[in-house]
């Protein structure tokens, strides 16, 4: 999954990139509301985490425009701003989930999973098809109860194709769920990673949609 983090706070955006990208998201990391429009524009993420005081353009502001576009990744807004009215503002301008500074770790973190999944039109909190099982909160998966070892590239091009079966995700789209801005992206990546997938969890898992893409087939 791939990830907007807008912090204008040095200290705070670099615990949250370490962090993030531990628990194996692509991140681009922006730190005034100006580019973070910017990137919002020109390029797909699956989730924003924002800060709402920020330098050049406020968050509310990038929010605001963020959902006039029509826009409709979710939104966690991550601020100092603690009074009921801001929040109650942040919310009905458009934002799905508010998590107050200082906040502990793991809750940020169960708060982006919560998000995804109903991003993805999932209550479930495992992504669960064909004997296939990826616990987002534990970074495990399993086929047919039985434990898999996954690379963080591998989990990174399964996980958005099990959350929606039958969805046709092209290459240009898993490799964005794999890098960053700064990351090298390797011109055989995806299918590299699919391959390894095949090997591990079968070869009929993933199919591949001629001319356009990849697929995890529906029941």
């Amino acid at each position: 999954m791939r990830l907007l983090l807008v912090e204008d706070d040095p200290m705070i955006g670099e615990q949250l990139l370490e962090l993030l990208r531990a628990e194996d998201y692509a991140v681009d990391w922006v730190r005034d509301g100006e580019v973070a429009d910017a990137a919002l524009q020109a390029q797909s993420y699956d989730l924003v985490l924002l800060d709402l005081g920020l330098p050049r353009k406020d968050g509310m502001s990038v929010l605001q425009a963020l959902r006039a576009r029509k826009q409709t990744m979710p939104v966690l807004i991550a601020t100092a701003r603690d009074a009921v009215g801001q929040r109650v503002a942040g919310l009905d301008a458009g934002a799905d989930d508010y998590v107050l500074k200082p906040f502990e770790f793991d809750e940020l973190l169960a708060r982006l999973r919560a998000l995804l999944r109903r991003a993805a039109g999932r209550a479930e909190p495992i992504y669960e098809h064909r004997g296939v099982a990826l616990n987002p909160a534990t970074r495990e998966a399993t086929l047919h109860g039985q434990p898999v070892s996954l690379s963080s590239r591998e989990w990174a091009v399964l996980e958005p194709l099990l959350a929606r079966p039958g969805a046709v995700l092209s290459r240009q789209q898993l490799e964005e769920k794999l890098y960053g801005w700064k990351d090298e992206i390797s011109s055989n990546a995806v299918e590299v990673y699919i391959h390894g997938l095949r090997k591990k969890l079968g070869a009929e898992l993933i199919q591949n949609v001629r001319g356009v893409g990849y697929r995890v087939p529906k029941e």
